[in-house]
Order: C-alpha cells, then structure tokens, then sequence
C-alpha cells in the first residue's frame, strides 16, 4: 500500500497533503499598506493575524484519534473561507508581482518525494480542499460500522469526502491550479473525479453492509451491491488512464479492481438468490457463471491486496459456487431449461443510494467578516447591479426555453403523436394510472384466482357451519339428560329446566344460523357475479395486457404504395423535433454554467475604466446564446407545423380515427374490469372477515356452553346425594314403626320407582356391587368450581352434597348449608346462564358480563356484507 491510503475492514483512508510552514502575516500587510494605505493595513491587523493563525493551523500534522479529526475537519474549513476572501482582494499569482515573497510549498499526497512550490493562491485553495477531504475520508473508517450509529457516521463522512473532491473538480479550482503550474498529480482534475467516485463506492459500500445486516430482500441487496460495483469500476477507470495510471501504487490499483469485480459478482449472486425464489432456473445459473467467472479473473491481477479483503473474495466464490452446483442439478433433474448466454442477458439494475454531499454551505463565506474594509462599497453596488443584469437575462431566456417544451408537449399530445407511430410498429402502452391498476389486480392473482378464495368461503362457511351444530348437540344433550332425571326423580328434581336457563344462549346460536344462512345466499351472490363476469375479466389476465390493445394496421389495398414514405417522413420530422428538445436542454445548462462563472468582481476591484463600460462589455458574452435560443424556438414552430400536416395524411391512410375509437373502447373495457374485479374482490374480503369474526363468536358460545354443562352436572350430583340420603332416611324411619319387610319403599311424592337400569352421567362403576343406583356420589373431581381461576370468584361452598347432619355440625359462626336446588349450588353459579322466569336486573359483582347480549354485535339479520352483484 501506498502512504496516502490505509485499509480498515478493507476500505481505504486518504492522507493529508504534507506542507512547509508559510508566513501569510507579512506580505499581505506590505501589499494592503501600498495598495491602500498604512492606516487600512493596520485596520487589517487582526484579520491578518487570525488568516496567519488559521495557516499555521493546517500545517500541523493531524492526530489519528476522531476528536482530533474532527478539529482537524473544523480547522480546514475555517481557513478554506479565510482563503475564499483572500482571493479577491490579494493578487496572489505568479503572473501578478503584487504580493511578495509569498510562496506556498505542497507534497503529493500519493508519492511524498514530488513537491510543489508556487505563488498560486489557487494551489493553495485545491491542497486545502484535498486535505478536508482526506480528513472525512479517515474520519469515516474510524468509525465503528458494526453499530448503526457507526455506519451512518461512515457513510456520511465518505459522501462528505466525495463532496471535497466534487468541489475541487467542479468549482475550477483544480484546474486553475495547473493552470498556474501546479505540478503535483493529486490536485488534477482527473485525480479529483477518481477521488470522488472511490468515496461514493465506500460510502455505498456502508449502505450495502446495511441492508444485508437488515435482511433486506435479495433483489434489492443485489441492486446497491452493483451500484458499489459500479462506482469501484469508474475509480478504476481512471486509474488506469493518464495521467494516474503510473502514479499510484499496484496494490492499490489491485484493491480497486478486486472491489469492482467483488461487488459485480456479490450484485449476480443476490440477483440469483432472486431468480432462485422465482423458479427462473436457467437465468440463475447464468448470472453465477458470470459472477464467478468476474472473480476469478480479477484474482489473478490482484497483487498485494490485504488478507481480509481476499477471504471475503474466497467466501463468496465458495458461496456462488455452492448455489451454481445446486441450481445446476435442480435444472438436469427437474426444469429442463436452456441456459442462456451471458451476452444475452440484459445489464444488472443498480440503485444508487449516495451522492457527494454539497459543501457550500459550509464553504459560503459571505458571513465572515476578513478584510471586509477593503472592498469599496462603490464596487459591492456595482457588483450586485450586474448580477442583477445578468440574472434578468437568464430568468428571460430560460422561460422561453420551458415555454418551447412545453408547447411541444401539448402539440404532439393533440396529435396523439408518438404513441401512433409506437403503435403501427407493436410498441402499443396503456395510460399509466390504467397499466399499474391492471398490474396490482395481477399482482393480486387477477380474475384466474377468484376461484381460490371462492373455495376459501366455502371452506369457512362449512366450519362455521359444523362449529354451530356441535353447540347445540352441546345444549340439546344437556337437556335431554335433565329432562331424564326431572322424569324419573318428579316433584324431587328441583333445579330449573334446561330450556329456561339456555335461551339467551340459544336465541345467540339462531342469530348465529340465521346470518349463516344470509351469508351463504351473500356467496352464491359472489359465486354468480364471478361466473357472469369473467368473459368481461378475463381480458385482465393477459400477460402483457398490451396485448389486449388494437394495433394500427395497413390499409387492405394501396393506391399508390406510398404508406412507408409517410410513415417514414413523420419519424423523421419527430426525429428532428427530438434533436431541437435537447439543444433546448444543452442551452439551458449552459445559461446556468456561464452564470456560475461570471464572476466579475476582481475587475470591478481593480478599478480599470468606468463600471458602465464594464457591464456593457462583460454583459455581451450572453448574445450569442440568446440568438440560439431564439434560433432554435423558430425552427420549432416550423417543425410542428410541418409534423401536423404530414400527421395529417397519415392519419388519412392508416384510418386512425378508428384505430383510436376501437383502442378507446378497450381501455374502456379494461377500466371496466378491473372495476368488477376490486368490487368482487371486496365483497369476497368483507366475506372472509364475516366468516373469522362469526367463527370467533361461536367458539366463544361454545365454551359457554361447556361452562354451563359443567356447573349443571356438578349441582346434578349434588342433587342425585341429597335426593338419595332423603330416601335412605324414610326407609330408615318406616322399617323401626312397622313389620314391614326392608324394602325401600317409594316417597309419596314419587310417581314411579326409578328404573333399574337409569342412565345418568354420573352413574356408578360396573362390577358386583349392588346397592342401588345413586346410593353413593361419584369421587369429587381435581377442581371445585367451573370457571377458571381468573374470574376472580370468591371462595364457594363445596361443589358436592353436605354430609349427613348426624355426621358433622355445622360451625355456629358459618350460615346453614341450604339444600334448596332453585338456588345457586355456590354464589354466582347463575352467572350468565340463570335466567328465571322472573329475571331481576343484573347486579355487579366479581363475574363479567355476557359476552353475546348487547344486539348488533354480529351482522345483522337483514344486511348482506356486500353489494349485491
């Protein structure tokens, strides 16, 4: 490596041009105190010493820590706006002897031994540029890009350092410093422009590093990582072309080169990745042979480049080389596909993410203060009266450029001119707004994938469907177990019926089956609508949909044969009318150019003849551009009037007026299908929504339901002991009054002896015991209450019946356990199930509310949830 550059993480850093101190403070006090006077030279005193302070500032050499450059940074711009007022006001030059015993003294910044010594202010200038740009250049590698703070600093202090050497090429500053005989290569204009796309290559470099730790997908990693490529291969231009191509080191020739041919196989590699997700085979292994066959050429010239950067070069060739072998076998086993040739393949896009940041900003001295007293304030109103003139001119002229544009643009529109011609020659185009809605209803599976979700529909509705009809076998089995008990057990079973408890929940699930049953009329809607209208959709699913448009056709019989003369002549008008519009542009560039180059105020200050001659003079230079301008509007105008006769015969010949009646109905067409196909893919959307919300409903009915079932079976068993201890206790009393035999004997109040075989959902286990049915309760289950913990239930008697009174006493402190089973088994059993015959207003406590009473909160009972079609 050379001493200007360095590597970190592979990067590369430029180092300051080297100077020899220079006394600033003495010549310029000669020059003020003989070309003004003693008293002015004193009066500049202090600005001469703050330009001699600000000198001898940069010529200290800078510290490598990033405070230092910073200050560095800070030190280089404030004496690049003390020269920037220097300029104008000291004839520092070495064809002007007005200043001195002034010389400044630089080293190539790329090969030390070589200096230059000159009384150029200009030199001066372009050395103090090049260093703030190799000052953002080191403070961008040595930040730390594995943070995002650290990446965004590099990235900015590279586009930074690009700006520098933007502004020293484009300003002339460069150029004025060889032209004043600067000798060193590193102030050329050509090192410059090499300087300025090697930064914007890192800085997009630190972009790319980004995207890729984002995850970004690979098209567009791919698009920045050749836009780092591209830069790379613009600096290596360069490089190799005179006057650097024997002015730099090899190795960093070979670094350059290696990053170009890195970054263009890395652009191949993720655009592959892309292919590979889209099943485009045969493109993929192409752009991977490609790719590697980049790297492996530059390898070979790559001389002395640093460790790092070859590893990560060997990494991605193992990685491409992985995924050409697996694409390869996936294409012999599976696609079939003809691999293309590399020349075939259309360039790689790129996407440039980075530009030279503009350092006028900081570079504008029009707030310092330096040497203000020695300029006249006679010149200043002269200077800004110019300015103002030659602003007038260009305001003028470029109005009158814009306005030409313009005219042409309506022009050519009223003469449907060129989409015409495109479309005689099969270039046929949708208008814009109308192309991207045809490309989003593609995007979204076009008129061809209605089907799918049709079947979507169905699929939900007949889950929707099921979801509800295994809720109420839930409530009718619960029912028809109570109904069972309440027959065998009489005027005993005193809990209330199933039904009366249930019917909020089962007007819910009729609700619930009346909307299925509307949103199924809602599908066949949909269902028809689809198959009505796909004749007129089905023109969105041509790929291009270009090819759904008319096309200009030739006349059946030709007279005369002179079709391809018309056609011929008209391209050729709009030819030349195209060639008129980019001299337009041309012109346009330059009234910006001359404006930024006139500068006029060292004339002014030299105080030679009147200001009046000298705008007179100064302001002719404009002439000759105002007469193109006016040169070029003219033969416009003659253009279009020669373009509009000649777009009039065409249209004669080629019938045009029905080629565009017939391309307006297709658009109208179009635009009419994709109308029907976004209503039908709303009403298909809004279905999909209906069906998930009213499955999450009746999921939530359902485990109501369960709840319910639960509580009803524990105050079943509670209700089975009570009734079973109250029988074992009259049979008890009756056998010890009378010589009746031990049978059990029936309960007055009992119509009919249970059945032997009663089924109950608690029944007994089968085996050789014979005691009666329910003379024992089943075991308690793990839980005591039928809701989960969260409901935040105050502690509750126990979900089983209580033991016998002779068995256990109750606690004087506690109340008496009630027996009475039309209420509730524990408190807020109800909860919202109960709904008695005589309901009370519900009160608040611990439980929430329902979640289905409020009405509304479903589709409603009349509305469709969508148009009809």
């Amino acid at each position: 490596m050379a001493s200007a550059a360095g590597f970190s993480n592979v990067m590369l850093a430029i180092h300051e041009k080297k100077t020899t101190p220079s006394d600033l403070y003495r010549p310029l006090r000669l020059y003020i105190a003989s070309a003004y006077s003693e008293r002015e030279a004193a009066a500049a005193d202090d600005d001469l010493s703050v330009v001699r302070d600000l000198r001898a500032a940069v010529e200290q050499p800078s510290l490598p820590d990033p405070s230092s450059l910073e200050q560095r940074r800070d030190a280089l711009l404030a004496y690049a706006r003390a020269l920037a007022l220097v300029e104008p006001r000291f004839p520092i030059s070495p064809d002007r002897a007005h200043v001195h015993s002034l010389t400044f003294t630089w080293h190539d910044a790329f090969k030390g031994n070589k200096k230059c010594a000159l009384a150029s202010i200009h030199l001066e200038k372009a050395a103090v540029l090049f260093n703030l740009g190799a000052v953002y250049s080191q403070i961008a590698l040595a930040a730390d890009r594995s943070t995002d703070v650290g990446i965004r600093t590099a990235c900015g202090a590279f586009q930074s350092a690009a700006g520098a050497f933007a502004w020293l090429r484009e300003s002339g500053v460069a150029a004025k410093a060889v032209a004043a005989g600067a000798t060193t290569v590193d102030v050329t204009p050509e090192c410059a422009g090499m300087l300025e796309k090697l930064m914007l290559a890192q800085a997009q470099e630190c972009f790319f590093e980004k995207v890729i730790a984002g995850g970004k997908p690979p098209a567009l990693c791919s698009k920045v990582a050749r836009q780092v490529g591209i830069f790379y291969e613009e600096a290596y231009a360069a490089l190799s072309a005179p006057p650097l191509s024997q002015h730099f080191d090899k190795t960093w020739v070979s670094h350059v080169q290696l990053k170009a041919a890195q970054f263009y196989a890395d652009a191949c590699y993720r655009y592959s990745l892309d292919l590979h997700e889209k099943e485009e085979i045969a493109e993929e292994i192409a752009r991977l042979k490609i790719g590697i066959s980049a790297l492996a050429d530059a390898k070979k010239v790559a001389k002395g480049v640093a460790a790092q950067l070859l590893d990560s070069v060997n990494k991605l060739e193992s990685n491409m080389k992985t995924n050409l072998e697996r694409a390869m076998k996936e294409n012999d086993r599976v696609y079939l596909m003809r691999v293309p040739a590399a020349g075939s393949l259309g360039a790689l896009p790129a996407a440039s993410l980075v530009k030279p940041t503009s350092l006028a900003e900081v570079l504008d001295a029009s707030k310092e203060r330096l040497f203000s007293s020695l300029v006249p304030d006679g010149s200043m109103k002269a200077l800004s009266k110019y300015t103002e003139m030659a602003d007038n001119i260009i305001r003028t002229q470029a109005e009158k450029l814009q306005q030409a544009s313009e005219i042409t643009r309506v022009r050519l529109k009223e003469m449907d001119l060129p989409d015409s011609i495109l479309s005689l020659e099969g270039n046929i185009t949708l208008p814009l707004d109308l192309k991207e809605a045809v490309e989003a209803v593609q995007i979204s599976g076009g008129p061809a994938g209605l089907e799918s979700e049709l079947q979507q529909l169905r699929d939900l509705r007949r889950v929707n469907q099921e979801l509800l009809v295994q809720t109420e076998e839930l409530l009718q089995k619960e029912a028809n177990e109570d109904a069972q008990f309440r027959t065998q057990f009489g005027s005993r079973w005193t809990r209330p019926q199933s039904s009366t408890l249930t019917k909020n929940i089962q007007d819910r699930l009729n609700l619930f089956a009346a909307n299925l049953k509307k949103a199924a009329d809602s599908d066949s809607l949909i269902e028809r609508g689809v198959k009505e209208n796909y004749p007129l959709m089905s023109i969105l699913d041509k790929r291009p949909i270009e090819s759904a448009l008319p096309s200009i056709s030739r006349p059946i019989m030709s007279l005369d044969g002179n079709e391809d003369a018309i056609v011929g002549a008209l391209k050729q008008s709009l030819r030349q009318l195209e060639t008129l519009g980019a001299q337009r542009a041309g012109l346009e560039d330059m009234l910006k150019e001359m404006k930024r180059k006139d500068d006029i105020l060292p004339k002014l200050m030299a105080g030679v003849g009147s200001h009046d001659d000298l705008f007179k003079k100064e302001i002719a230079k404009y002439d000759s551009i105002c007469a193109e301008i006016a040169d070029n509007i003219v033969a416009q105008e003659q253009l279009l009037l020669q373009i509009q006769a000649q777009n009039e015969q065409f249209a004669a010949v080629f019938n045009l007026e029905d080629y565009k009646a017939a391309r307006e109905r297709c658009y109208k067409q179009i635009a009419a299908a994709v109308a029907k196909y976004q209503e039908i893919k709303k009403n298909i959307n809004e279905g999909l929504n209906f069906y998930v919300t009213l499955q999450e409903a009746i999921g939530k009915i359902k485990q109501q339901c369960s709840d319910f079932i639960m509580t009803r079976n524990i105050q079943c068993r509670e209700m089975i002991e009570d009734v079973q201890r109250k029988l074992a206790g009259f049979n008890f009393s009756s056998s010890s009054h009378s010589s009746m035999q031990r049978n059990a004997s029936v309960p007055p109040d009992q119509s009919s002896p249970p059945p032997p075989h009663a089924q109950a959902p608690y029944a007994a286990p089968p085996g050789g015991d014979s005691r009666p049915g329910y003379s024992q309760p089943e075991p308690r289950p793990a839980y005591s209450q039928p809701y989960p913990p969260s409901y935040g239930a105050p502690p509750q008697q126990p979900p089983y019946g209580a033991p016998h009174p002779g068995q256990y006493q109750q606690p004087p402190h506690q109340p008496p356990l009630s027996h009475d089973y039309g209420q509730p088994a524990y408190p807020g059993w109800r909860g919202p199930y109960y709904n008695a015959h005589q309901q009370q207003p519900q009160q608040p406590g611990p439980y929430p509310q329902p979640p289905y009473n409020a009405p509304g909160a479903y589709p409603p009972h009349q509305s469709n949830y969508y148009r009809p079609q």
